[in-house]
C-alpha cells in the first residue's frame, strides 16, 4: 500500500488526467480497494488543500471529484475555447427550472406551471444535453413520463446536490418569470364588420 504523500499523488494525477469527476469508488479502485473511504476522503481534504489559493481547485460534485478551473479565472480559460456553449431559449430555462425545484414531473406538470405546452423538441434538448432524464411513470391514466435532473446536471452547476441550488426566488429573477403584460385588443377589433 502507498504511504500518504504516494496515495495523493495517484490521486492527484488520476483526478488531473480525468475528463469527467471520479466517484469513491473509482479512486478506490486506484489502490485494488486497499483504502477504506474514510481514509480516501480525508487523502482528498488534503489534497484539496493543498491546491487552496491556485488557479485550480479540487470540488466534490454530485457524481464525484474532479480539479476545474477557479469561478474567477473561467473568463480567461473560456478564451482558449474557441466554441462557445450553447445558448438556450427561455422555454427550455423555465422548463428545466421547473424539473429542478419540483421534480419528479410530468410534461402536464410543466405545462400547468408554464401555462403553455411543452414541446417534444424542449424535452428532447435537455435530455440530450443529459440535464434530465425520465425516472418512472406516473400511475394515472396514460402512465406519463416523470423528469428529474441528473447527476450531469448537478456536475455541470458544480453542485452536489439539489439542496445547494440557489432559492427559486433568484432563478425567477434571472429568467425575468414576470407575467407578460396582457394584449390590449382594440375596441374596433370586437366590433363586428359592417357589410
Amino acid at each position: 500500500m502507498p504511504s500518504p504523500t504516494e496515495a495523493k499523488r495517484i490521486l492527484e494525477a488520476a483526478l488531473l488526467a480525468s475528463q469527467e469527476p471520479l466517484s469513491l469508488v473509482d479512486l478506490r479502485r486506484l489502490f485494488d480497494d486497499q483504502l477504506g473511504a474514510d481514509t480516501l476522503k480525508n487523502l482528498l481534504a488534503e489534497l484539496r488543500e493543498e491546491w487552496n489559493g491556485r488557479a485550480v481547485e479540487l470540488a466534490s460534485l454530485a457524481s464525484g471529484w474532479r480539479f476545474q478551473t477557479r469561478p474567477e479565472f473561467r473568463p480567461f480559460a473560456e478564451k482558449l475555447q474557441p466554441e462557445k456553449p450553447p445558448r438556450y431559449s427561455r422555454a427550455v430555462m423555465e422548463t428545466l427550472a421547473i424539473i429542478a425545484y419540483r421534480q419528479p414531473v410530468t410534461r402536464g406538470d410543466i405545462e400547468d406551471i408554464r401555462g403553455v405546452t411543452v414541446s417534444t423538441q424542449i424535452i428532447q434538448t435537455l435530455e440530450s444535453r443529459g440535464w434530465i432524464d425520465a425516472v418512472g411513470h406516473r400511475e394515472t391514466p396514460g402512465r406519463p413520463a416523470l423528469y428529474a435532473t441528473t447527476k450531469s446536471f448537478l456536475d455541470d452547476l458544480g453542485l452536489r446536490s439539489l439542496q445547494e441550488l440557489p432559492p427559486l426566488e433568484d432563478i425567477a429573477q434571472t429568467l425575468q418569470l414576470e407575467p407578460a403584460p396582457a394584449t390590449v385588443v382594440p375596441e374596433a377589433a370586437n366590433e363586428p364588420a359592417a357589410g
